[in-house]
């Protein structure tokens, strides 16, 4: 790595804009790509991200733009902020600007609708030949902006690329753990949007602690669950990525998952919570995909399906919750005493 390393982040949200300033404050030139040519050219001229992070000042070492080709050509490093649902269209995009030694990082917490794969498996499938890894935990945007300690996971098979996410991402108030598991530090990030959603609604109808407290931690097993079906580490779900993010998602108003649950637990429509929402909360889609993987594969999630039939049915969440709680009584960890077993 040189001294001087040129990074490159594709997506101008929350997170996108948040990790791109923070590379900047560290000295470090880097670009940031948008769709919209008028977006990028308001960033240059004021240093503001108006619509993500309003008031908050930007490095003069952040460059938006809405040229693809310009924003990746020299980046030794290539953040991957795109939402789900356009990740792999801008991945191809990017493709054949791309050379074969770029690292290329996914930050989107998400599943591809109709494959679904994981970001990281599009990456490997998109760009074959380049070092791929990618980054969750608890981190919420608005808090990295305002510099409050935070951590994260980078997750890669190469070490290459975690001592490069490494080095270029810590500072005082950001640190950066390693780890192995790809799929199991994506799933976390991913799967925990969902049992979000359940934490905010139960929010909204005053639930007590026990509650959340159940909630949290039947969700962590339902999690884990899942993960290990598709060939995750379920120790992956210890750390930062699985139980951190969790607890952050599941707690804070500032995760817009959480507070789309908290509208429909005041009676709102999905579709008034999302649109006065305006970000993409990818715990909605999420829910859908993950119901139909889990009984496909058969795997027992009752959380998720509650949640189903109360987001997407209109089932009454006291009809759903009663359901729950005259399920059959099982094992608390299942990696200690199987399902089976108890």
């Amino acid at each position: 790595m040189t001294d001087r390393v040129k990074v490159a982040v594709l997506g101008g949200g929350s997170f996108g804009t948040v990790i791109a300033n923070l590379i900047g404050t560290k000295g470090e030139k880097v670009n940031l790509w948008m769709r919209n040519a008028e977006r990028a050219e308001e960033i240059n001229r004021t240093h503001e991200n108006n619509r993500y992070l309003p008031g908050r000042q930007l490095s003069d070492n952040l460059t938006a733009t809405a040229d693809l080709q310009r924003a990746v050509a020299d980046a030794e490093i290539i953040f991957v902020s795109i939402p789900s649902q356009s990740f792999r269209d801008v991945i191809h995009q990017a493709k054949p600007f791309l050379r074969a030694d770029q690292i290329v990082v996914s930050t989107t917490k998400g599943i591809e609708a109709k494959t679904f794969s994981l970001m990281s498996q599009i990456l490997a499938e998109e760009l074959p030949t380049n070092p791929i890894g990618v980054i969750s935990g608890p981190n919420l945007a608005k808090e990295i902006a305002q510099q409050q300690l935070t951590a994260t996971v980078i997750a890669s098979a190469d070490e290459r690329v975690r001592s490069a996410v490494q080095e270029i991402l810590h500072c005082a108030f950001f640190r950066i753990y390693a780890s192995t598991d790809m799929y199991g530090v994506e799933l976390g990030g991913t799967l925990k949007n969902i049992y979000a959603i359940a934490s905010g609604l139960s929010a909204a109808l005053g639930m007590g602690e026990n509650t959340k407290s159940m909630l949290m931690t039947r969700s962590l097993a339902e999690m884990s669950r899942f993960a290990v079906q598709l060939g995750a580490n379920p120790m992956t779900f210890l750390g930062l990525a699985g139980v951190g993010d969790l607890i952050v998602t599941c707690s804070s108003p500032l995760s817009r998952n959480y507070r789309v649950g908290y509208a429909l637990g005041e009676g709102k429509t999905l579709e008034d919570a999302v649109d006065a929402l305006g970000e993409v909360a990818e715990g909605v889609n999420t829910l859908r995909y993950v119901k139909e993987k889990a009984d496909e594969l058969e795997i027992y999630m009752p959380l998720v399906s509650g949640l189903y039939e109360v987001v997407f049915n209109h089932a009454p969440v006291s009809q759903v919750a009663k359901m729950m709680m005259l399920n059959t009584q099982s094992s608390d960890v299942e990696f200690v005493l199987p399902r089976t077993d108890s």
